[in-house]
């Protein structure tokens, strides 16, 4: 479909208004109604912008949420090239989950997974995505000398990846971001492993 600098932007915030609803309410509670009632749109418009309806425009917000947790951490996650800058990227996901609470961009890609037809190839590039900026980080350390040559980044990077995800399940239960915190200091601690006998220590 072909659409106008106005009928874009419509459609944008059609968008964001569902993956907002579906963020603080979950992807049962979204319906079409719900959608049409946060974002002032009528049914017409609703089907003219998503003729596919509610199976299109989930995976369209599956979408905007994927883009979403990637922009979040930038410019940090492809600046991973020192320790002050891994830190760095380690205290904008904390600061991110923290403030977003259990309302996360994550969580709402992963929960469409089950209900949204191509939920689950979004989430599977996604986490590609996000793999592959962590991996390339990790052999950045491993050219300048700072991380050891046999770690293997790609296992590295899905430890990383895993962590995340675990710390986050662990919010949304709890609201505590505890686990979060000390998942991702370990795992920069592990990476970083022993220099001068002395393990490498936040700068």
């Amino acid at each position: 479909m072909k659409l106008t600098t106005k009928g874009h932007a419509t459609r944008a915030r059609i968008v964001a208004g569902a993956a907002a609803h579906v963020r603080e309410h979950g992807v049962e509670a979204t319906t079409l109604d719900a959608v049409m009632a946060r974002t002032g749109t009528s049914k017409g418009q609703l089907f003219h912008y998503f003729p596919g309806g509610k199976d299109e425009l989930f995976l369209e917000v599956a979408r905007h949420e994927a883009a979403r947790v990637l922009a979040d951490q930038e410019p940090h996650l492809q600046q991973l090239d020192s320790w002050e800058s891994w830190y760095a990227w380690r205290d904008a996901v904390v600061e991110r989950y923290r403030a977003q609470g259990p309302n996360c961009p994550l969580s709402a890609v992963t929960a469409q997974v089950r209900n949204t037809p191509g939920a689950a190839e979004v989430a599977k590039v996604l986490l590609a995505q996000w793999q592959c900026h962590i991996g390339r980080g990790v052999r950045v350390m491993q050219q300048r000398g700072q991380v050891d040559a046999a770690v293997d980044a790609d296992r590295m990077a899905a430890a990383f990846i895993a962590g995340i995800q675990g710390g986050v399940t662990v919010l949304m239960s709890t609201g505590d971001i505890g686990h979060l915190e000390t998942i991702l200091d370990l795992l920069i601690g592990h990476l970083g492993g022993v220099r001068d006998g002395q393990p490498v220590v936040r700068p």
